[in-house]
């Protein structure tokens, strides 16, 4: 979201951006662009009646809260930057607010729950979804797909330097894999631990760093993350291998980190789309992602990273192993993913977010009848 404000404010687009207080706020002001604090919302589709009621409630409070916010910036058009906030800005449209651009960035289950979300967000001018793989989750009309964007300027391995991190762990040229990712089961954390412990056999130097901290706590969480978390220090010290494990916690220096490592791994059950892959992939990294979800849409297999099944720690295990064994292949992998990276660049992204928001401008001025403004959107 970050990339995509910022690519939008130098297009000339005045955006304010409306959250709860936090270090989002601090992250806008950096950049110049506005923020205005407003209430969150935790709603969670459980389940129970008392689940739903307690969305239902939720919801509705925070989308008076966008409504109102909306007419008093005068806003031409309100981009939501998740399903959740997309329920919320949808129903406030509704109401007479302004068009809806929604942002799928996960997928949707089926059943009951994915049923009521879809409804919700039925309502919106337009859903943005991040892969295939989530459009394919999604079902949803007046629907388009378009890949997430890399800061190409940031993640440059030309303005990076690994070499700080390297002597912070105080592993000089040590083999070096890592993940870089909140903490949470189906990040598979885990698997990258047990992969490590197997490379160990034939590289007794390699080391894992694990990037990233439990981001979601509390009742409404599908995973127990604090407990996880405590369990990758158990596996660690039970495969022997505690000392060449690193967590490093929250970073901000992401670009040196990719750039001390040899291998980054993206071992996730699934990823709706993986981030982290096109950031590797800018810093010239060699990857290996998991098969399920949008790193397949990302990654040609064994051209410009590897696609392996998740869950399979072994063959994850196996294919670092070979990297680590064959330097020059490592180095075509990685000139090939900073090529492919380019596709990604944040200001071509904020380019087709922009001519999204004239389609959806367009749409609604025709919809409104003769004489209705056709401009895309000059507030959002």
């Amino acid at each position: 979201m970050l990339e995509l404000v910022t690519g939008l404010r130098d297009r000339g687009v005045d955006v304010v951006v409306a959250s709860p207080d936090g270090p989002l706020r601090e992250h806008l002001q950096a950049r110049g662009i506005a923020h205005h604090a407003a209430r969150g919302t935790t709603a969670s589709f459980k389940v129970s009646a008392a689940g739903y009621a307690r969305a239902a409630a939720d919801i509705a409070r925070s989308a008076r809260a966008v409504r109102g916010l909306a007419r008093e910036l005068g806003a031409d058009l309100v981009h939501a930057n998740s399903i959740r906030s997309g329920l919320v800005a949808g129903f406030g449209s509704l109401a007479g607010g302004p068009p809806v651009v929604v942002h799928a960035r996960d997928t949707l289950a089926g059943g009951p729950v994915g049923a009521v979300v879809r409804g919700g967000l039925r309502s919106a001018d337009l859903v943005i979804a991040i892969s295939e793989h989530v459009a394919g989750s999604l079902r949803l009309p007046r629907m388009e797909v378009l890949h997430n964007p890399v800061d190409l300027r940031r993640f440059d391995p030309a303005a990076a330097d690994g070499r700080a991190l390297r002597a912070e762990l105080g592993i000089g040229d040590a083999s070096l894999l890592g993940v870089i990712a909140q903490i949470t089961p189906w990040k598979a954390q885990d698997d990258a631990i047990r992969a490590l412990a197997m490379v160990r056999e034939a590289h007794p130097d390699a080391r894992l760093v694990i990037v990233g901290e439990t981001k979601f706590v509390g009742r409404d969480v599908t995973f127990d993350n604090p407990a996880f978390r405590r369990g990758l220090d158990e596996l660690a010290a039970e495969l022997g291998v505690a000392g060449a494990v690193h967590f490093l916690g929250e970073r901000e220096d992401v670009p040196s980190v990719l750039a001390a490592l040899d291998l980054l791994l993206v071992p996730s059950w699934q990823e709706p789309f993986g981030r982290t892959v096109i950031e590797g992939m800018a810093m010239g990294r060699v990857v290996l992602a998991t098969a399920e979800g949008g790193p397949r849409e990302i990654l040609r297999d064994g051209v410009d990273g590897l696609l392996l099944e998740p869950r399979a720690p072994r063959a994850w295990a196996d294919a670092a192993t070979a990297l680590l064994a064959d330097r020059e292949r490592m180095a075509r992998i990685g000139a090939a993913a900073q090529e492919a990276a380019q596709r990604f660049d944040r200001d071509r992204y904020a380019a087709a977010v922009l001519a999204l928001y004239g389609r959806v401008s367009a749409r609604t001025a025709a919809a409104s009848g003769p004489g209705a403004p056709t401009a895309p959107a000059g507030r959002s």
